[in-house]
């Protein structure tokens, strides 16, 4: 089992100071919990791309390049590209050269986006949705697995036995699929054979076992022998189960609303019931986390676990010590169990 940490770079305003943590501050401080996660002995660290005034990483690729060149063992992946409104050939040469500096460490987590800011800012429709996932995704892996491409599709000029260097250090830079919850999605990343990253944050997690079980059952029928599946989940890690719980509370509540532009909100029952171990919060202390993870690895039978970790105003210091906690305590204690 790979755990892993991953962050939006969330610009949200703390709900006890009113104060809202600079860009650069920001930035600073998620190059910091890269570094740390690498020698907490984490396996991967991944950063998710936004185009809004209250996010600062719209180039997940630059922001992991920094991480790169200060750290030695950690994978690197966005989490996710927001693949339908980019351009899979400067995709590509982004993660190439993230791939080079890490020395081999990089990855792509291509999602639609649960977003839709960028679509506008890059001149595309959201009525070209699906499709534009479709046909980008089709490229990417091409040019993955191509040195030399022909290529033509809708909504991007064709490609006539192109070529694309430099390439990258792995033979096939991983390309994972990052999926919400639609059926759509699930039997793409199957058909196509790629890794799915499945995101639960809300409601039961068992409800989303028949998406992994079609996932794998599509990926088979497809010829494809793997069929990798990770699970994300926002988290926070504490030292006691009721520390973790009291402190996490009003900058999640906090988070919630300010990133659904006020459509969601939480109470503390919710909350709760969200912690426990058939919800989808992981909040709590370092064995409340194992647990948590050993119950949906048998429900799952997933090869990752990605945790959301410093969601909106959660103190830096709170952030580091959740991954510190995730490295020392949670990583053996799941390792050992799953042998």
């Amino acid at each position: 089992m790979e755990i892993g940490v991953f962050t939006f770079v969330e610009l949200t305003e703390d709900p006890h100071t009113g104060q809202v943590v600079s860009a650069r501050q920001r930035v600073r401080d998620v190059i910091e919990l890269g570094e740390l996660a690498d020698q907490a002995g984490l396996s991967v660290f991944g950063i998710g791309e936004h185009h809004r005034s209250d996010f600062a990483a719209n180039s997940p690729a630059v922001l992991l390049s920094a991480i790169a060149a200060r750290t030695e063992d950690i994978r690197l992946t966005s989490a996710v590209t927001v693949l339908s409104s980019a351009d899979p050939v400067s995709v590509f040469e982004d993660f190439t050269a993230l791939d080079l500096v890490s020395g081999g460490r990089a990855e792509v987590m291509a999602g639609r986006g649960a977003f839709t800011e960028s679509f506008p800012l890059f001149g595309y429709r959201l009525e070209d949705y699906d499709a534009l996932f479709e046909e980008k995704v089709d490229l990417l892996l091409r040019l993955r697995d191509n040195a030399e491409v022909t290529w033509s599709g809708r909504f991007r000029p064709p490609l006539h036995a192109q070529e694309v260097y430099p390439r990258p250090v792995q033979d096939r830079l991983p390309v994972w699929i990052g999926v919400g919850g639609t059926v759509q999605s699930v039997v793409r990343a199957g058909r196509l054979g790629t890794p799915m990253a499945l995101a639960i944050i809300g409601g039961r997690p068992r409800q989303f076992v028949p998406l992994a079980q079609l996932y794998r059952t599509t990926a088979a029928e497809a010829g494809h022998a793997e069929a990798p599946i990770a699970i994300t989940s926002h988290t926070f890690v504490g030292d006691t189960s009721q520390a973790a719980a009291d402190t996490f509370f009003d900058h999640y509540r906090t988070y919630l609303h300010t990133v659904s532009r006020g459509r969601f909100r939480i109470d503390r029952a919710g909350y709760e019931a969200g912690r426990g171990l058939e919800g989808a919060l992981f909040v709590g202390s370092p064995e409340q986390i194992v647990e948590k993870i050993l119950h949906q690895h048998e429900l799952f039978g997933h090869q990752r676990f990605l945790a959301q970790i410093s969601l909106g105003s959660v103190p830096h210091a709170d952030a580091m010590r959740g991954i510190e906690l995730l490295g020392s305590k949670v990583l053996p204690a799941v390792r050992a169990a799953l042998g």
